[in-house]
């Protein structure tokens, strides 16, 4: 049974819905004032494998992952742009989407703007003065009474002040007034975009924003709310307190948060200039090298993003496609020694249903390849075309091993087996090569000939194994 660590209980829990329930998953999303990073990737990634596995398992998911399209950052990198705020946003969100459709990332159900969402959130602020937890301040922003919601601190378990009573027993909460939060910004700037509310011009907080769009599309609570863990205090704090404050028996049941990625022993963020971006990595890996090694971490552990690490991931992305090249796995499914597949195939979802631990999961892919590369050399073609597809189909859950072999390994993104810091993938298939030739499979030894000519790497044929040179230095 499926087992998910719950940021709110700090155990893990038991998946226990019923396979007719539809699970809805709510993801906060990006705020579009600059370029996606590793850190989006990380957090999307995870939350791409936590849906594509809940559908594996059989159920059927409803997906929401807002775009915040205004806030002051945006505000900002617009004027400095010198584009209109519409025009800037509509830019980002596109990048936002080219980033995400390289990463293979499945599309969310609902991908509510803000902007599009302003009816929601006034009803939503509305509702909060009905129950007294907002109130007008000085400045005219509307703020949230932390003061008068009895829970808050339940989720990050950050307790700013603490007063007992007499008898020492009970701890009595205390919050002051400067730790309310914003629900409405008053227009201030004359320039700045605003929207009609019945406290006058302006726009919506940050906290709120995600509050309203469950609200919206989620009356009856989320099964699994996420984020990264930065999120969690205060943002995810905020929209909890929000949510019980108008409905106290809305549920959220798992809320799943992701590491950080911590570059030069720092967190990566804009303010020390260690962001590394999406589009940057794609230029230079495939898209399943850079999540296979995200997913190489688990995802509640910070993520060291080291370069030789991203390459490591690539050779031995590439060592299981070598395994894989050659393999028919378009005949239907054999019974062909199901006890050895199930072994794999009981290790895989174990590790699966432990937290989606992708670290072990990457590991059983890592081993069941090279035993596939044992079978190859045995020749016994149908156990290696039935390993072969168990191989591709626990990728395929991981979003891994969508590629044709062939093309993964000679494609342009590519190119490390013409490159002596990657002769081990070169001699593995000179000697696969060898293989086709002895079982007089000429046309499967001629591909790999072809292609590894292209990259620059000559063979030369001998009686009983081939022989191979670099005919250009990289």
């Amino acid at each position: 049974m499926l087992k998910i660590f719950n940021t709110l209980t700090k155990k893990k829990e038991k998946f226990q819905f019923p396979y007719s329930k539809k699970i809805n998953i709510y993801v906060c999303g990006v705020t579009v004032y600059d370029l996606c990073h590793i850190g989006h990737a990380r957090t999307f990634i995870v939350f791409d494998i936590i849906k594509r596995y809940l559908e594996y398992l059989g159920y059927k998911t409803c997906y929401v992952r807002n775009i915040t399209d205004i806030d002051d950052k945006i505000i900002y990198a617009a004027n400095k742009k010198n584009e209109s705020i519409d025009v800037f946003v509509k830019r980002m969100i596109k990048l936002m989407h080219e980033d995400f459709l390289c990463l293979n990332l499945q599309n969310p159900d609902h991908e509510p703007r803000i902007t599009r969402c302003m009816q929601d959130i006034i009803s939503f602020i509305e509702s909060l003065f009905n129950n007294k937890l907002a109130y007008i301040s000085d400045n005219k922003d509307i703020l949230f009474s932390i003061q008068k919601y009895n829970s808050y601190g339940i989720l990050s378990r950050r307790i700013k002040k603490c007063c007992l009573n007499e008898n020492k027993s009970n701890s009595v909460f205390y919050f002051n007034q400067s730790d309310d939060f914003v629900l409405w910004k008053h227009r201030v700037n004359k320039s700045d975009p605003y929207w009609i509310s019945p406290w006058g011009p302006g726009r919506p907080g940050w906290h709120i924003e995600c509050s309203a769009i469950i609200n919206k599309f989620f009356k009856n609570g989320v099964n699994i709310h996420g984020g990264g863990i930065d999120l969690l205090f205060p943002h995810h704090e905020n929209e909890l307190a929000q949510l019980k404050s108008i409905k106290s028996s809305f549920s959220i049941e798992f809320w799943i948060h992701v590491g950080m990625v911590i570059i030069n022993n720092h967190k990566m963020s804009k303010s020390l200039s260690n962001t590394v971006l999406v589009r940057d990595l794609l230029k230079k890996y495939d898209s399943e090298v850079i999540r296979f090694y995200i997913l190489s971490t688990h995802y509640r552990h910070p993520l060291i993003f080291l370069e030789k690490n991203l390459n490591a991931s690539k050779n031995i992305l590439n060592k299981i496609y070598v395994s894989l090249l050659g393999s028919d796995v378009s005949s239907e499914h054999s019974d062909y020694h199901i006890k050895l597949r199930n072994i794999f195939r009981k290790k895989f979802f174990s590790a699966m249903n432990d937290d989606f631990n992708t670290p072990k999961a990457c590991l059983i892919l890592q081993n069941l390849s090279k035993y596939i590369t044992n079978i190859k050399k045995s020749s016994d073609i149908l156990l290696y075309n039935s390993l072969s597809k168990d191989l591709i189909f626990f990728g395929n859950i991981l979003g891994l091993l969508h590629h044709d072999p062939k093309n993964f390994l000679f494609s342009s993104t590519n190119q490390i087996l013409a490159s002596h810091s990657n002769i081990h993938i070169v001699k593995k298939l000179v000697r696969m090569r060898d293989a086709y030739r002895k079982h007089k499979k000429w046309n499967l030894s001629d591909i790999i000939r072809k292609e590894l000519l292209k990259l620059g790497v000559i063979v030369q044929d001998k009686h009983e194994r081939s022989t191979y040179k670099f005919i250009y230095k990289n």
